[in-house]
């Protein structure tokens, strides 16, 4: 893999994070949750020991995190198997490299934007089509530092604007990390009728520094 160490670890992280956001089933080999260095032996034991070193480790807690969202977010599984639970934003990107989706439940209407950045430079103020108005919660960072990486993020989320991107009506401006892959659950807004209870909750974006908090709407 080509990059220093930090960039080893962020292109594996973000090679991770994206097969997880992507449609279809996940397959993964014994050990990869470790980052070894060494071919697999069947032989041998996995190298365990590489748990004792921070961003080995920051693997492993990472495909824990994604382990738990990719079962507890209906967009993320409950189409994968078919092309209405996927649609493209960003493809064309060639200048930033730069890759965005949706993911959507075809049961409860859930929609998980995912935005990768394929470049070891972080993008201020790049701006894509969202599905639909609403507050975008971040509920998903592979760069975040408690993982390895920069912490590089959005302090939660952001709101979407009434300015045009994509072919879509809404847009949200976000900073995208360096290697990174980012998450954010559509919330949509709630009607004024209904009152205090139905706000959304705060807790803390996976990922992000413990500092940092999102709004996740669970």
């Amino acid at each position: 893999m080509s990059g220093d160490t930090w960039q080893q670890f962020a292109n594996l992280r973000l090679m991770l994070a994206a097969q997880y956001a992507s449609p279809g089933k996940k397959l993964h080999f014994m050990g990869i949750e470790l980052g070894q260095w060494t071919e697999w032996n069947h032989d041998a034991e996995l190298d365990w020991v590489l748990r004792t070193f921070p961003a080995h480790e920051g693997i492993r807690r990472m495909l824990c995190d994604l382990n738990r969202l990719y079962s507890t977010e209906p967009a993320l599984h409950h189409a994968d198997h078919d092309s209405s639970g996927f649609s493209w934003i960003v493809g064309d990107d060639q200048t930033n490299c730069v890759m965005a989706w949706v993911r959507q439940s075809t049961t409860d209407g859930e929609q998980i934007v995912v935005v990768c950045n394929l470049t070891p430079a972080p993008h201020q103020h790049y701006r894509i089509g969202v599905p639909v108005p609403g507050f975008y919660s971040e509920i998903f960072n592979s760069d975040g530092t408690w993982y390895g990486g920069t912490g590089v993020g959005n302090q939660g989320g952001v709101y979407s604007t009434s300015v045009p991107m994509h072919g879509r009506t809404q847009s949200i401006c976000i900073t995208v990390p360096p290697l990174g892959v980012m998450l954010f659950r559509a919330i949509v807004a709630q009607p004024e009728t209904a009152g205090p209870s139905a706000a959304v909750s705060v807790d803390h974006a996976i990922g992000d520094d413990a500092s940092t908090t999102s709004i996740t709407g669970r």
